[in-house]
């Protein structure tokens, strides 16, 4: 297995190429803005990863990768408009560059060209992508509109609130590699060992970035920091703030919760301040590290080889301590 870097250029240098003027401009150029906005191409990378892992060259790969990719660029996309987001990767949204009427016929246009790409494929396989694509993609509709009936509820539960980001991002992160192992022609006991090895991460890496949207850098993290603070989001940090808090606190959170305030920079202060005394943004942090530790005690049942096994495990632990 190559390195991070290697599979992250070669991926970039593929999507490059993917990437063209098409006709009309006013539909495909939304489209190359946001592939081209760069991120951390994680799920593409694990695709390649996993493939080579089950020694297949990681070039056959690289369409799977890519529909992995369209796909989640596209429900950025739609992401964006439902939270009226200004940023995304510290630029302009599709829907704030354009209008919302790009922004959602782009996004359309992009779920049809991830599907597009599986025709690459022999029949076999790609009967299989496409079931697990379908699988996946209806499951982050189904977390999406979890996390946006989450706003207006009083009672999100901890486990409810597991469950929505297993569906909107951990399920992508497991059928990234799962697709890996598919195109390698891996085993079905292997094909799923290797998706519950992405989910658990994913969860993790959720989690993740729900800790870095309140204590990010605003510099580095690429989006409106505080943003799921301004928007009432009930995030696990939310969540285990009330568990943990007295009484008093408890109704300051959840008055501030209340409120929509034009400046949110004091709202979002408060609220930081009781994620930190509540001892929320440090059982948060655990949490991480155990959904990646859950990650690694799934590689056990997986026939790779031990150095594959320690790569798997140093690329998990360097998404639980970044800070980006």
């Amino acid at each position: 297995m190559k390195d991070i870097t290697f599979y992250h250029d070669a991926f970039t240098e593929h999507l490059d190429a993917f990437v063209e003027p098409k006709e009309p401009i006013t539909l495909y150029t939304p489209i190359n803005y946001i592939l081209q906005l760069g991120g951390k191409r994680l799920r593409p990378i694990l695709t390649l990863m996993t493939a080579e892992i089950f020694g297949c060259d990681y070039k056959i790969a690289l369409n799977a990768a890519s529909s992995v990719e369209v796909f989640h660029n596209f429900s950025l996309v739609h992401d964006d408009i439902m939270d009226d987001a200004p940023l995304r990767r510290g630029q302009e949204t599709v829907h704030e560059k354009w209008d919302i009427n790009t922004g959602i016929l782009s996004g359309d246009a992009m779920l049809i060209m991830a599907y597009q790409l599986f025709e690459k494929y022999k029949p076999e396989i790609f009967q299989s992508l496409a079931k697990l694509f379908s699988k996946t993609a209806l499951e982050v509709c189904e977390g999406q509109q979890y996390d946006v009936d989450f706003e207006t509820r009083d009672d999100v539960t901890i486990p409810e609130y597991l469950k929505m980001i297993e569906f909107k991002t951990a399920v992508l992160v497991g059928a990234a590699m799962k697709m890996g192992a598919i195109v390698a022609e891996a085993s079905i006991s292997c094909q799923d060992a290797i998706y519950d090895f992405g989910k658990n991460l994913g969860i993790a890496f959720q989690l993740q970035d729900d800790y870095l949207d309140a204590f990010g850098d605003p510099k580095t993290f690429g989006k409106q920091v505080g943003g799921d603070i301004i928007e009432n989001k009930k995030t696990y940090l939310y969540l285990k703030a009330l568990e943990f808090s007295n009484k008093e606190d408890r109704l300051q959170l959840e008055h501030l919760y209340s409120v929509s305030p034009n400046d949110a920079s004091e709202k979002i202060d408060a609220v930081k301040q009781l994620f930190i005394s509540s001892g929320s943004a440090e059982a948060t942090k655990s949490e991480i590290e155990n959904y990646t530790h859950e990650a690694f005690s799934v590689l056990k049942a997986i026939k790779i080889s031990d150095d594959n096994k320690a790569a798997l495990k140093t690329f998990g632990n360097s998404l639980m301590n970044r800070k980006v």
